[in-house]
């Protein structure tokens, strides 16, 4: 678990710092804003859209290091994937957030994501974790409205 530890800890630093798929993206067809009020964590999620599948996808804002390298991480996995397939991913990744500090982690089925499991052993980051996600669903749903981790 340490090596895990350790790999999350750098993997949060280097997406921070230098965040894939940072910016507006100008061919988006859907975008949605997302506001983690406990942290203040805010970004506006990008999609371009191709029948059920993600072209590009971007996002923007402001937030703390686990926010932001969570975005980065989550635009990385799912472009060029089909809506399913992202639902599915982000019902994995909330599992393995909010579950138990001592859960096994299934490292195959989350790829990258994995490093995220050490946020679980912080529940007030787990909002932090998500919304990036939740902000996403929004996108994808075209709803118009802010998503909130509340």
């Amino acid at each position: 678990m340490d090596e895990l530890r350790d790999l999350y800890q750098a993997t949060i630093l280097d997406h921070n710092k230098k965040p894939r798929n940072f910016g507006a993206l100008e061919n988006a067809d859907r975008k949605a804003d997302g506001h983690n009020p406990l942290c203040g964590d805010k970004l506006t999620v990008y999609l371009e859209l191709e029948d059920d599948r993600v072209v590009d996808v971007a996002f923007e804002g402001a937030g703390c290091a686990i926010s932001t390298a969570s975005a980065s991480l989550m635009t990385e996995r799912v472009k060029g994937r089909r809506i399913a397939e992202i639902e599915e991913d982000f019902c994995r990744f909330h599992e393995l957030v909010t579950s138990a500090p001592d859960a096994p982690v299934n490292i195959g089925s989350h790829g990258k994501l994995a490093v995220f499991s050490g946020v679980r052993e912080y529940p007030m980051r787990v909002k932090c974790a998500t919304l990036a996600w939740h902000t996403l669903r929004a996108a994808i749903g075209n709803r118009g409205t802010t998503a909130k981790t509340e």
